[in-house]
């Protein structure tokens, strides 16, 4: 069977420094992989690289067996490639809806002359647009807010908006960049509600790099261990807890409760 997502000895270089060198592995679908390492180790340079953001010096990513690396970054959502980000990136002063329809404007197919002439069709997948936004926003638990600007949410509501926006776009693989970043335990224990839900609902697969070893673990099916853009380990929840090496570089220095 095809992997949904293959990471084929990709190396990301800048200038003398060596981000990744030759990391590997697959994705399956409906799989959910996580990605840990200590700050430095590459996890935000690779899902760089899924987004095109970055171009590898060595190696291939390929996305339902196709090469992703002769596309630009537009055409990742389109693809049905998601993600949401380490450093919050959205639309500030546009609603909590609106945010959210943006994320979808890869599925709609009204085109600009439509639009201005504001036709039949276009009104429909313009409700539609509404609707589904409006649902998505029920699924994280933030419909009350719609109406409200995104820089007026808290901070772990606006992590919950970029989540949202990401499956706006209907995607197949979700990459989560750090979406406990900054939570409490009451917001993290909601999140890990959060991203379970969302793999039973939507039935894809999720790439999630996080520090917090409790979500991690208590999520992923297998996990990338990356040390100083090396691929230390991979392997289950319970084979990475008691291997040496990551206890060593990565688990020895955090709290892996």
């Amino acid at each position: 069977m095809t992997p949904l997502l293959r990471v084929a000895n990709v190396g990301v270089r800048f200038g003398g420094i060596v981000a990744l060198e030759r990391v590997s592995f697959d994705l399956n679908a409906g799989q959910m992989l996580g990605l840990i390492g200590p700050n430095g180790a590459g996890k935000t340079t690779l899902f760089n690289c899924f987004s095109r953001l970055y171009t590898p010096v060595e190696g291939d990513i390929l996305f339902e067996g196709a090469s992703i690396l002769d596309k630009p970054p537009h055409r990742m959502v389109e693809i049905g490639i998601g993600r949401t980000f380490q450093n919050l990136a959205l639309f500030a002063r546009m609603s909590v809806l609106d945010n959210v329809r943006v994320g979808a404007h890869v599925r709609l197919n009204s085109r600009l002359l439509s639009a201005g002439l504001r036709i039949r069709s276009e009104r429909v997948e313009e409700s539609r647009s509404l609707g589904d936004a409006a649902g998505l926003l029920d699924f994280v638990g933030l419909l009350p807010y719609a109406e409200q600007p995104a820089h007026g949410l808290a901070f772990g509501h606006q992590r919950l908006l970029e989540v949202a926006r990401a499956l706006a776009s209907r995607p197949r693989l979700l990459l989560l960049d750090e979406p406990a970043a900054g939570l409490n335990s009451a917001e993290l224990e909601s999140l890990v509600l959060l991203i379970r839900r969302i793999r039973e609902t939507y039935a894809l697969s999720v790439l999630l790099i996080g520090h917090t070893m409790r979500l991690v673990m208590g999520l992923s099916d297998r996990i990338i261990v990356l040390d100083h853009g090396v691929q230390l380990a991979e392997g289950s929840p319970r084979e990475i807890q008691s291997d040496a090496r990551v206890i060593a570089a990565y688990l020895g220095a955090e709290d892996a409760a």
